[in-house]
């Protein structure tokens, strides 16, 4: 299934092969062509006697090998063999190779405001060979010289410092970027285009510099709140530097935010790439700027533990994402603890990182944190919520066990030790363990090498209201039935003058099923027992009778935003498992979300119970439960601060709610202008999410999205233009968007925007067809037939995952479903991602019936 795979084995025999000393690449992007460009790639190597290969994807390729011509059939169209004699040697490699519009390679873009051409490269896993000819893999690394031509009005930015180009005729131009450090193919990047841009530096306390900047494309410009990125990026030099014992690795550090990004970010050596959604061109919560600052944090972690110190392979993945991940929160508490102007990133982290970790590890495809990455096919499956959420969460376990001071000192000789080579987990962990003094082998075996997550309960005596014994209860799934050591904390949380605070903390370590907890006798029972306090530990947690009912009266009261969180993920958890009523939570939601202060979970709470509506509650009383929730929201907006982030949150939950001709008209008259709450600004992103809602209610029309489309004649305009037609409850327009999705090549984000809208609930008779059509499109991207034997990761992934038919995934698709995944021998690549969502609707019909 995946195209030009390399497997771990034929990587590990490669670097016994080879020494990669350099590569020096030419990318002329001055011709006529849209769709391919011309790379020249010198690499210089030394090798024993072997046959093994170079790895490069073109349409068509010449090379020679030390001066001699290779051979036509040396090249078969994604590697070029080469018979080595031992000693030094040149590879020259000239390629004709293509535009992605797929986010991968060297992907193209024309801005539509303007018709200004964007170009950026996106290399991880294995995609620098889409550019350039490679040995890719990440323990091969070498100094790398870019030179690149272009149109003399471009910026052209790569991963050494920006440099002067020089004519080469009244249009074109050269960039001749100095060589980098010795780094791994998948962080060396190129970005090409008009860019906007800012510049400043960051100043030591040496006095030494590092000069920063800023690139959006130029129809952005207006938009781009430089002051706030810069400012994020400072402090973050400030705390990495002191912390990590190195100083930043690479010369200069560009920010270049770029349209049809597939993810948050790319930690490419000094030029970080973005998606550009993180310019905000409308009013948003100051989640989403607390969330792009995590991105930011994410990334400069990277440039230390990732690109200075690599994975030898993939199989430390998760390390390398998982490091950064908890890098980053670590950074912000830093930021928050010196500058008290942002939010707790670890209540941050626990509202939405752990939920979707958890939620991942529940699944059966969960894996163990270090998962087996055999090859390229599995690392592109796992880059989930084991890699980064979980991955981090053990990390900070690991931080809880060892303490943070002796964690930091073991990271600080790590780099020190390992700096410009390839690791492996052993690696760090042995300089945790020295810094530590402390024997870290159980945490291999018990946190990294087996999957699923643990419960934990309270279980005691009492006297009236006395604990005479106390301990933790812990279990697993009959699957994956670990039990862990956990370094845990307990608080207890009494009703005080009104509010829910905490009066005491208790902090153990346990393991096994059982745990004593003798410093806890003797004490009141509290009206919340609250286990993993601070949530220092991975794992589920329920809460006794007197505790949820307290928790049910007085979320709103509960002063401190960590313990929310732990409450809320608790509540959530007991929902999705069916020991909570779904009219229960969607009740404590309306009750606590209006005074949640963390708007992260303002926006995950109001998604959870949209959701809980949606799948969870009984289908005979949806429809109730649906009117009771719309009907709290427009009570919290009409009380919500105008213009406040509050207000914006629960606006948008409105639109999402509405069911009806009562509710459309509302959402109507918001877009006409009319009986707008005061201080909501109906921009260009508010006027889309109400408008896509209109099309799935039947309340808006093709000449309406049209409408939009041109008031909004952005690429955003454009994408959220197509995935407004697929939300329409119209035969014709699912049509189209079904086309669109698996029939035409559509850009990424605009094919996910189609992809994501398609299903709608309310819209069964219009959408049945669409069930079998998607076991059709299954077993067509399963075996490889017509152009799904070459399209990219990104797209199928969307469309196994997000075109599943969970409105109407009930007991019959589902037994239709399982017979045809019995009767199929389809990829694990494919296979994964059904049963994924084949879990999600069984769950959801597990609830409906209790």
């Amino acid at each position: 299934m995946f195209r030009a795979n390399i497997t771990r084995d034929e990587a590990k025999t490669r670097s016994g092969q080879l020494r990669v000393d350099a590569y020096e690449v030419t990318v002329d992007l001055t011709g006529s062509s849209d769709t391919t460009f011309t790379s020249t790639t010198r690499v210089r190597f030394s090798s024993v006697a072997c046959v093994t290969n170079a790895n490069v994807i073109a349409d068509e390729v010449t090379a020679t090998l030390d001066g001699e011509a290779l051979a036509a059939e040396a090249f078969d169209g994604e590697h070029l063999t080469l018979d080595l004699s031992e000693g030094d040697h040149v590879l020259e490699v000239t390629g004709t190779m293509r535009y992605s519009r797929t986010g991968e390679g060297l992907h193209r873009f024309v801005d539509p405001t303007d018709d200004r051409v964007y170009l950026y490269s996106q290399f991880e896993v294995a995609d620098a060979r889409r550019m350039f000819a490679t040995f890719e893999q990440p323990d091969l690394k070498a100094t790398f010289q870019f030179t690149v031509l272009a149109p003399q009005e471009w910026t052209v930015l790569s991963n050494s410092p920006a440099v002067t180009p020089t004519a080469v005729d009244d249009r074109s131009a050269m960039w001749e970027f100095a060589p980098t450090p010795r780094m791994s193919t998948y962080i060396t990047a190129l970005c090409a285009g008009e860019f906007h841009s800012v510049f400043d530096v960051y100043t030591r306390e040496d006095g030494s510099e590092i000069p920063l900047s800023v690139h959006v494309r130029q129809s952005l410009a207006e938009h781009l709140d430089a002051d706030r990125i810069l400012e994020t990026t400072r402090r973050g030099f400030a705390v990495f530097e002191r912390h990590f014992g190195q100083p930043y690795p690479f010369e200069d550090y560009a920010q270049v935010f770029v349209p049809e990004f597939n993810f948050g970010a790319m930690e490419n050596a000094g030029c970080i790439t973005f998606r550009d959604e993180y310019i905000f061109r409308s009013r948003q919560t100051v989640a989403a700027y607390e969330g792009r600052d995590n991105t930011i944090l994410h990334e400069m972690a990277h440039m230390w533990f990732g690109d200075l110190v690599t994975m030898t392979w993939w199989d430390d993945l998760w390390l390398n994402e998982s490091f950064a991940e908890w890098a980053s929160h670590f950074a912000q508490e830093e930021i928050r603890n010196e500058y008290a102007d942002r939010a707790d990133p670890w209540a941050t982290f626990c509202n939405s990182r752990k939920t979707w970790a958890y939620r991942q590890d529940q699944l059966p495809s969960t894996h163990p944190i270090a998962a087996d990455m055999y090859d390229l096919e599995a690392v592109e499956l796992n880059f989930d919520g084991i890699t980064y959420a979980k991955g981090a969460s053990a990390l900070r376990q690991l931080v809880a066990f060892v303490g943070k001071d002796d964690f930091l000192a073991g990271v600080r000789t790590y780099f020190a030790e390992h700096a410009w080579g390839n690791t492996q987990l052993d690696d760090l962990l042995g300089h945790l363990e020295d810094a530590s003094g402390r024997d870290l082998s159980f945490f291999t075996t018990q946190w990294l090498q087996t999957a699923g997550v643990n419960t934990l309960a309270a279980d005691w005596d009492a006297a009236g209201d006395t604990f005479t014994r106390f301990g933790i209860k812990q279990w697993a799934s009959a699957q994956w039935p670990t039990l862990r050591r956990h370094r845990i904390a307990v608080g207890f949380y009494n009703v005080i003058d009104g509010a829910l605070t905490r009066t005491d903390r208790f902090e153990f370590d346990i393991d096994g099923d059982y745990t004593e907890v003798p410093e806890i006798v003797g004490r009141q029972r509290p009206d919340l027992l609250l286990l993993n306090d601070d949530d220092l530990t991975y794992a589920k947690i329920r809460l006794d009778a007197r505790s949820l009912e307290t928790l049910v009266a007085n979320v709103h009261r509960l002063d401190d935003p960590l313990a929310r969180a732990l409450a809320w993920g608790a509540t959530w958890d007991l929902t999705r498992d069916g020991e909570m009523a779904t009219a229960d939570y969607v009740d404590l939601v309306l009750r606590g979300v209006g005074v949640e202060t963390d708007l992260t979970a303002v926006a995950a709470l109001l998604l959870q119970a949209r959701t809980a509506i949606d799948y969870y509650a009984p289908r005979g009383d949806r429809r109730a439960l649906a009117d009771r929730f719309t009907a709290g929201l427009a009570q919290l907006l009409k009380d919500a601060e105008p213009g406040s982030d509050h207000q914006l949150a629960l606006a948008r939950a409105l639109a999402l709610s509405i069911n009806d001709e009562v509710g459309a008209a509302v959402l109507r008259a918001w877009l006409d202008g009319e009986e707008v709450p005061e201080g909501l600004s109906v921009d260009a992103d508010l006027r889309w999410r109400l408008l896509t809602e209109l099309a799935r209610v039947g309340a808006a029309t093709e000449a309406d999205i049209a409408a939009e489309a041109e008031r909004d004649r952005t690429a955003t305009g454009a994408e959220k233009a197509a995935g407004a037609r697929a939300a329409m409850a119209d035969a014709d327009a699912k049509a189209e968007a079904w086309a669109a999705a698996t029939e035409r090549e559509t850009p990424n984000e605009t094919h996910f925007q189609v992809c994501s809208q398609f299903w709608q609930v309310d819209q069964d008779e219009l959408l049945a067809p669409y069930a079998d059509r998607y076991l059709a499109v299954v077993d067509a991207i399963g075996s490889g037939e017509g152009r799904w034997a070459a399209t990219s990761t990104t797209i199928r992934q969307h469309v196994l995952g997000l075109l599943f038919p969970r409105p109407l995934a009930d007991r019959a698709f589902i037994e239709k479903l399982d017979a045809f995944l019995a009767d199929r021998q389809l990829p694990d690549s494919v296979r994964r991602l059904v049963i994924e969502r084949r879990d999600d609707a069984v769950r959801a019909l597990n609830n409906q019936e209790r």
